[in-house]
């Protein structure tokens, strides 16, 4: 075996020797080569540096020619700009010259000018010295002639020109005055037609009777009763005068107070429902009727309140207000009227910005006073203003409702509204009728004169105001003062009225006992 690997040995040996010849051999040829590129390599680059020498002198004289050019160029310019400056100031230096020249001239001439003016100045001093002297001279010969002094010709030439001045100022004012009352009243016209449009109402069917059916012309003799006692105890009782004639089934109630003659209307039909008609159950009746005309008041208080949108009245003005249902005003409702002015007021109050619940409030209860002016002393104004105190309206309320005449100065816009709102109610046609409100007057003056003597319990005009009945007190007036009553009130009603015809005068004394059967 060892045989074997000596061969083998040998030969690797061989072979290393032989690579290391061949690496030797490899490594001197590759030297050779390389130190011929590394000469060809340096000779290039000698070659390419002298090329770039060479270039780079070419371009440095190239630059240098270029910069000579250039500075060349620029000396050139300076030149010029040089040149064109030095032309430049020269000319200015030419026109300040000229300038100087001018301004010594101007100076020359201004020196000439003040000396002129210096004369002048001296000339007008002079001229207004002798002005003064002059206007002088005038006001002395003004004095001497007019006899005033400066200040007294003074006050009397202010005095002229503030004549004057006033006379235009009152011809102005009354210019303005007029456009503005023009403006004013179209403007006004405007919201009252407004107002009229969205308020409408009924006409006036006002009347002094009331006509009572009857079942058959039988119940007019049970009506009158034995030797007219039923007629004459109603009358007695209600103060309303009962007209039985020819009319078919019918009898007429007369009288100038509603209210009467409704309370007496309504007993006559309880009674000829009821059928027992005798003074006692007369007497009843009538007692009843007026418990329900206080309801009814009532009612129509509060139906009034309702319909104009008015809250919070105390109860008695409510029932005040209910009471204007029977009570007429030259032929108008009362109530119908307080309530048109009432809307009136409001719309126009709603129209202009004023205060609208203020301006119903006082138009309702405008007219609250002719509640209560047939009992009453005083204008239903003061009247009113006394109610609406008592029962703690606003002070606005009263205020406005008592201006509506012209009594007081309206002070408010709810004031003026009201007045305007009742004179366009009472205004329209068909509102009132005069005649029929100088007939209640007449009655109404009538009664207040039978009134007024002691003794009268109360008085009732009937027969259209042709006769009064005078009811007394029998334990103030016997029978012989009946007389004399009688006649003392003939004589004031002839002194005090004027009448057509004659007005009878009836005094009624009637003594009563009553006593319970138990």
């Amino acid at each position: 075996m060892n045989d074997i690997n000596v061969p083998v040995f040998i030969v690797i040996i061989i072979a290393l020797a032989v690579g290391v010849i061949a690496f030797g051999i490899g490594y001197l040829a590759r030297k050779k080569t390389a130190e011929k590129q590394i000469l060809s390599a340096e000779f290039k680059a000698k070659e390419i540096i002298a090329e770039a020498s060479k270039t780079a002198e070419s371009v440095k004289k190239e630059k240098v020619l270029e910069a000579k050019e250039e500075a060349l160029q620029l000396r050139k310019e300076v030149d010029r700009e040089t040149k064109e400056r030095r032309a430049e100031i020269q000319k200015l230096e030419r026109r300040n010259l000229q300038k100087e020249e001018a301004l010594d001239k101007k100076a020359l001439n201004l020196e000439a000018k003040e000396d002129k003016l210096a004369l002048k100045i001296r000339t007008v001093e002079q001229k207004e010295q002798d002005a003064e002297d002059l206007y002088a001279q005038q006001i002395k010969e003004l004095e001497r002639i007019s006899q005033l002094t400066i200040e007294e010709a003074k006050g009397q030439l202010l005095a002229d020109v503030e004549k004057e001045v006033k006379h235009d100022t009152v011809v102005l004012i009354k210019e303005i005055e007029g456009k503005a009352r023009e403006e004013a009243n179209k403007k006004a016209k405007d919201i009252l037609a407004y107002a009229i449009q969205k308020c409408a109402a009924d006409y006036v069917a006002e009347s002094t009777v009331s006509l009572v059916n009857l079942p058959n012309d039988e119940m007019k003799g049970r009506i009158i009763g034995r030797e007219g006692r039923n007629i004459r105890a109603l009358e007695t009782l209600t103060g309303v005068d009962l007209i039985i004639d020819d009319t078919p089934e019918a009898v007429i109630l007369s009288s100038f107070d509603p209210i009467r003659r409704e309370i007496a209307r309504m007993a006559l039909e309880k009674l000829i429902i009821d059928g027992r008609i005798h003074p006692a159950r007369i007497e009843e009746m009538v007692e009843k009727s007026k418990k329900e005309i206080e309801q009814i008041i009532k009612t129509e208080g509060e139906n009034a309140t309702f319909e104009v949108g008015i809250h919070n009245l105390h109860p008695e003005l409510i029932r005040l207000v209910g009471r204007l249902k029977y009570r007429t005003s030259y032929g108008q409702n009362v109530l119908k009227h307080s309530i048109e002015v009432a809307h009136l007021a409001g719309l126009m109050a709603a129209e202009i910005g004023a205060d609208v619940k203020t301006a119903k409030r006082a138009g309702l209860l405008h007219d609250i006073g002719k509640a209560v002016d047939h009992d009453l002393e005083g204008t239903h104004i003061e009247l009113g203003m006394q109610i609406l105190r008592k029962y703690r309206e606003s002070k606005a309320v009263i205020h406005a409702m008592s201006t509506h005449h012209g009594d007081y100065e309206p002070e408010s816009i709810e004031a003026i509204l009201v007045t305007a709102a009742d004179a366009l109610s009472a205004a329209r046609p068909g509102a009132r009728r005069e005649t029929l409100d100088t007939y209640i007057k007449r009655l109404e003056t009538l009664e207040g004169i039978a009134n007024s003597y002691d003794g009268v319990e109360k008085s009732f005009a009937i027969q259209a105001g042709r006769e009064v009945r005078v009811v007394v007190i029998p334990d103030k007036v016997n029978d012989d003062d009946m007389f004399l009553l009688a006649r003392e009130i003939s004589k004031k009603i002839e002194a005090d009225l004027d009448y057509p015809g004659q007005i009878k005068v009836n005094v009624i004394r009637e003594s009563r006992v009553t006593d319970f059967a138990k």
